[in-house]
């Protein structure tokens, strides 16, 4: 896989992160495919509206994994704290229901695991995709 180089005016660079973070609690929140396939696609749409560019996204029953790359000028912690909130909000409008396990509205933990990725980023893909391998996981 070729990496290619992002040019801006005064800079060129590319920020491509493994970021991971689990539910609050750790409550198996995405175990039914629906949920899951929710969850999903609540994260692409907060990815999509904040300029971050998703390479692969696993969404396991406790916690997710992702291959993100972000816009140039933003931190790790901008994109964490925008991709977990977003996808919060939207869950929640979706399915009020998960409020009776989560009241005060807070769906993920308040921590995260991000590393870059740098020139491992095939393999960081490979690592992302062999979730359901590696945690043996089926969904209902």
């Amino acid at each position: 896989m070729e990496t290619t180089l992002l040019s801006r005016s005064h800079s060129v660079g590319k920020s491509t992160w493994h970021i991971e973070w689990c539910t609050k609690y750790r409550y198996e929140m995405m175990g039914k495919e629906e949920n899951r396939n929710l969850v999903a696609a609540c994260i692409r749409q907060a990815a999509h509206r904040h300029g971050i560019s998703l390479i692969v996204l696993e969404v396991m029953p406790q916690h997710m994994h992702c291959v993100a790359e972000l816009p140039h000028t933003m931190s790790i912690d901008k994109a964490a704290h925008l991709l977990k909130g977003y996808s919060a909000w939207k869950i929640f409008r979706v399915k009020e229901h998960f409020r009776l396990r989560y009241p005060r509205g807070h769906f993920w933990s308040r921590g995260y695991m991000a590393r870059t990725v740098g020139l491992d980023e095939e393999k960081a893909i490979r690592y992302v995709l062999a979730q359901k391998e590696h945690h043996a996981v089926t969904f209902d």
